[in-house]
């Protein structure tokens, strides 16, 4: 039986890495990937475009993470979102960040990354074998010898679990990685979808499906929990909202409505204007034309679909003069226009979920080499660990990170 110096589980952006890096030093190295193809979910990541990094400093990108963002510091100081182009170019792919700010390969196709990591792996000579989905790790007491399949078993020193989270399930992550980890005794948090739209109480938002509302910013309405907050483009569905700073937001909300059935928020839907100055905003347009109804003095700040849906959420007479409206309703409007109120109430679950919050336990993880502080040879990589950012870049840079330092397997 052949015995490899390491054995990558899973072939997404860590993985891949991981077993680049490893091929690199020399080290023979056998990639397991239970799907029949590889980098499945990275394919699918943004919408297909692949927005690998942002150009971010260290400190800010990894305070976007939260309290445990320090974690990634020696993964991010070893090889930044500069040293992520820097190898993509090494390999063929060009990238640039057309907004200055996110990083795509100029080909905008996931598909141009992962045949250029194909083809390194090829050319360093990684075995590659597909259909082949690891059931348990094989360990002493004190360190790793191997990995099982449900038709293999596969020899080697080192091991590193790249399996994802539990987001997208038809492309592979049904938190494998979890078991695999509980096995050898470590502690796998609370895993919540992430990343995905929301489902809202309220019905009226399926009538203003037609626009995206720019830089909205949306905060829960619960005491315990007003610092949760997020600010981009929202789009209303069907049965809930959608868009950038839902998909951000939802990182928050998911826990919360673990314990909760229901959670309330509010969402200033212009561009954070304050009461004040919607007031004053009113008061000039109405002063360009006295004769414009409720409705057309709203539509001067939201889409006409919306500003209706706003008018019946103060009860006032969207035909009616602004001027012919009562006070109350006046200030109900003002009110409802600076916060709107929605309430959150489901979600879809894994199988829309992007992202996994929640995961392999960081206290029990080496952050200097990403090897496990329970078992020798053992190392996690990517979105199987307790570590989850927003949109923009920041997971997959964090994958490719996390999985370069993996593959360096340092004891």
């Amino acid at each position: 039986m052949q015995k490899y110096d390491l054995i990558v589980i899973g072939s997404g952006a860590a993985g891949m890495m991981a077993a680049i890096t490893a091929a690199r030093e020399g080290k023979s190295v056998l990639l397991l990937e239970k799907l029949s193809r590889i980098g499945a979910k990275l394919k699918a990541t943004g919408g297909g475009r692949c927005n690998l990094t942002n150009t971010l400093d260290n400190e800010t990108f990894m305070a976007r993470f939260g309290r445990d963002g320090k974690f990634m510091m020696p993964a991010l100081d070893a090889f930044d979102h500069k040293a992520l182009m820097a190898f993509f170019k090494e390999i063929g792919v060009e990238s640039h960040a057309p907004d200055g700010y996110r990083v795509f390969p100029v080909t905008h196709s996931s598909s141009t990354i992962i045949q250029a990591m194909e083809s390194e792996m090829k050319r360093l000579g990684v075995t590659v074998l597909c259909s082949q989905k690891v059931t348990a790790l094989r360990y002493s007491d004190t360190s790793i010898n191997g990995v099982e399949t449900e038709t293999d078993t596969f020899l080697a020193d080192h091991v590193i679990v790249a399996t994802g989270g539990k987001g997208y399930p038809v492309l592979g992550a049904e938190g494998d990685g979890y078991t695999l980890a509980q096995s050898v005794g470590h502690t796998v948090t609370e895993v919540f979808p992430a990343m995905m739209p929301l489902r809202t109480k309220e019905k009226w938002v399926a009538n203003c499906t037609a626009d995206t509302i720019a830089k909205v910013a949306i905060h829960v309405d619960m005491k315990k929990y007003k610092k949760l907050k997020a600010t981009g483009d929202l789009i209303f569905t069907k049965s809930g909202i959608r868009g950038p700073v839902v998909l951000d937001f939802s990182r928050e909300i998911t826990p919360l409505l673990a314990k909760y059935e229901e959670v309330p928020i509010r969402m200033n839907l212009t561009k954070g204007m304050n009461e004040e100055q919607i007031r004053a905003h009113l008061k000039k347009e109405l002063a360009k034309d006295p004769h414009r109804s409720t409705l057309q003095l709203l539509a001067t700040l939201l889409p006409e679909s919306v500003s209706r849906e706003l008018c019946m959420l103060a009860d006032a007479d969207p035909e009616a003069g602004f001027g012919r409206q009562s006070g109350q309703v006046r200030d109900r409007l003002v009110r409802v226009l600076a916060w709107t109120p929605l309430t959150v109430n489901g979600h879809d679950g894994f199988k829309m979920a992007m992202i996994t919050r929640g995961g392999v336990s960081l206290k029990e993880i080496d952050p200097y080499t990403m090897q496990s502080r329970k078992i020798k040879g053992l190392y996690f990589c990517g979105e199987v660990m307790n570590l989850d950012g927003p949109c923009g870049g920041y997971n997959l840079q964090w994958s490719f990170a996390s999985g370069r330092l993996a593959g360096q397997m340092y004891d």
